[in-house]
């Protein structure tokens, strides 16, 4: 175990709604995130020693400059503001964070498509990015980040390399001119045979975009320490994320993020803010509390 098991950034990730294959599938059925629970949240994090909330947004606010964004489920972007708040005044910084990863498999940037928009529409030109930047700075007005916004960039498969890095590139630019640092998936520690895609264009994006880029490193059923380490020694502050179901994982991969140099860890739960997972969602935070504190 590294001398100490106390963390600088201890994170959490919020869902106000989510994209992948089994969220896209229930669409239809969402219903708007749950302020009240919300709030409950942001009051156990600082209850367990937590200092970050990323609020995962998507579509899941209202938007001015693109409506056509909006969905039977979205709220006012009031909503978000009084959760942020209530995040700041506990004493935890707050980061949006908006999925630019592409795949019409995993569904991760379906929120930005106007009604019978496909996926070739706007393939990364200026009109994308036009509208990229103008949803971001109205998150970045309602959560007012002090440091970080996440970018996602998981599980893309529709880009090439080549394209993928660029995209992170253009999206850590634009962040710079905001004064923000970007928060960036790294999928290297991905073991599945049909996930290796991914990890591998993670391994090209960290020989070619900036080192200000915070790397995290996610996995959640065993410790990536090989990729762990890789990415200490490559020279980005480097975060993991292990999930929120098994304790000892938790603790495992903390330690590596330690050792490895490594700067925080975030804590994710992949289901709705709603009322219906409301003992699951506070209990796996007092359960991970320890850890991320390390007091455990």
């Amino acid at each position: 175990m590294p001398a100490s098991s106390k963390l600088p950034v201890r994170g959490y990730l919020i869902h106000l709604t989510h994209y992948d294959p089994r969220w896209y599938k229930a669409k239809g059925r969402e219903r708007p995130f749950d302020l009240d629970l919300g709030l409950e949240i942001v009051n156990a994090l600082a209850a367990e020693g937590f200092n970050l909330l990323i609020v995962d947004c998507a579509d899941a606010v209202r938007y001015r400059s693109h409506p056509e964004f909006s969905r039977r489920y979205t709220v006012p972007m009031k909503n978000l503001e009084t959760l942020a708040a209530a995040a700041s005044q506990h004493g935890l910084d707050v980061a949006p964070k908006l999925n630019f990863a592409r795949s019409e498999i995993n569904t991760h940037n379906h929120w930005m498509r106007a009604p019978g928009e496909s996926w070739h529409h706007h393939f990364d030109d200026a009109t994308y990015w036009r509208m990229a930047f103008e949803v971001a700075d109205e998150l970045i007005a309602a959560c007012r980040p002090r440091r970080f916004f996440h970018i996602g960039m998981d599980e893309d498969h529709d880009r090439s390399y080549r394209q993928y890095i660029e995209a992170i590139k253009t999206l850590h630019a634009g962040l710079k001119k905001r004064k923000l640092r970007t928060l960036v998936w790294n999928d290297s520690g991905i073991a599945y045979a049909s996930g290796q895609i991914h990890a591998e264009k993670s391994l090209a994006a960290e020989q070619a975009v900036p080192k200000a880029i915070t790397q995290i490193i996610w996995r959640y059923d065993a410790v990536p320490k090989a990729a762990i380490a890789r990415v200490g020694r490559l020279g980005f502050e480097l975060w993991g994320a292990p999930g929120w179901r098994r304790p000892a994982q938790a603790t495992a991969f903390r330690d590596a993020v330690l050792r490895a140099g490594g700067k925080g860890l975030l804590m994710t739960t992949w289901m709705p803010c709603r009322a219906s997972n409301r003992r699951a969602l506070l209990e796996s935070i007092r359960a991970m509390g320890p850890i991320y504190r390390g007091d455990a």
